[in-house]
């Protein structure tokens, strides 16, 4: 049966049939066109909380902070189709895959309400970004290349919050997975991945048995899962490093936090902005060490002020317990002596 299902899908598209909920189409995840809602995907069985059978459920140790929005993601692979990695244990997908994320909040219930969900394609010729948000009523999500602000009351640390949580458009999709001029997936590290269901983890390692040679990267929030500079560094990597790269969209600034420098100043430890101005706070170097309250990378991740925040998308609050880490990184750093 499952032999057909392929079949099936490509005479489904072809005669304007739309695709059964919960199986994945895969004509639709390599057409030039973009469908204007997504069960035409078959990702999901009718509503965000109830994904395709086909999806393989993962969870990042680290993730990157989104106005505190719970998320959920979904790696999918086209039958007979298989993961591979390169040598520092980033995955690569083969056409035809997809990765889901989708990021939500409680209701008043508790329940999670899912707002939106974003969608890597990977075509025959690169890799497509495309948000979706969801109707009110859950039933279905529709495409919005241009973006959206939505309120949304949040508890940040037991206050309640309102904020105007932004659904990204194409262009700044295409921002943040930007390496090298081509979009690329930034988060699928192996180090930095967890499997709900252990049989996910085991049938890719039977595919790639050489990522059993890397550790899990400690959690940014667990002391006990590595030193407060591995996890500091870890939490940068994640939160900062897609764009802070040589390849990435913010490479002439010349502060790399993928794990590519090669000495403290590229790291940004002593280093002056390439551009000072009212996003330095008058502070000499991005990160002074010793001195947090003097170094620019917390003041401009504790800042909300759009002409000043960093990250400068994906989101409207400042991530209060990830600014702490890093104050207490910087803290401990032996001062340097001007």
């Amino acid at each position: 049966m499952r032999l057909l299902l392929p079949f099936m899908a490509c005479f489904a598209a072809a005669v304007g049939l739309a695709t059964p909920q919960g199986q994945v189409s895969d004509p639709q995840i390599l057409g030039s066109t973009y469908p204007a809602t997504l069960s035409a995907y078959g990702f999901f069985d009718g509503a965000a909380n109830r994904p395709s059978q086909q999806l393989i459920p993962y969870q990042l140790r680290t993730p990157l902070f989104s106005d505190y929005a719970e998320k959920r993601r979904f790696i999918y692979l086209p039958e007979g189709t298989r993961i591979t990695s390169d040598a520092s244990g980033k995955l690569a997908f083969p056409v035809g895959a997809a990765l889901i994320k989708s990021f939500g909040y409680p209701d008043k219930t508790g329940a999670l309400r899912i707002l939106e969900t974003r969608l890597l394609l990977h075509q025959r010729d690169g890799w497509v970004a495309l948000p979706y948000i969801w109707r009110e009523d859950g039933s279905e999500a529709d495409l919005r290349v241009g973006g959206k602000r939505i309120a949304v009351d949040v508890d940040l640390q037991g206050t309640p919050t309102s904020i105007s949580y932004a659904v990204p458009n194409k262009n700044q999709c295409k921002q943040c997975h930007s390496s090298d001029g081509q979009i690329i997936p930034i988060g699928p590290y192996w180090q930095n991945i967890e499997f709900p269901r252990g049989g996910d983890r085991k049938k890719l390692l039977q595919w790639m048995p050489q990522l059993a040679k890397f550790e899990a990267w400690g959690k940014w929030n667990d002391p006990t899962g590595g030193t407060l500079d591995q996890r500091a560094r870890h939490y940068l990597k994640v939160n900062c490093g897609h764009c802070h790269a040589p390849k990435g969209s913010a490479s002439n600034s010349g502060l790399f936090l993928d794990g590519s420098a090669e000495d403290g100043a590229a790291y940004g430890i002593g280093k002056r902005p390439v551009a000072a101005g009212r996003a330095s706070g008058d502070f000499d170097f991005v990160i002074e060490a010793g001195r947090p309250e003097r170094s620019i990378l917390i003041h401009r991740m504790k800042s909300t002020d759009p002409a000043i925040a960093m990250p400068e998308l994906g989101r409207a609050t400042a991530h209060a317990e990830g600014v702490k880490l890093l104050e207490e990184w910087v803290a401990a750093m032996p001062p340097a002596h001007h």
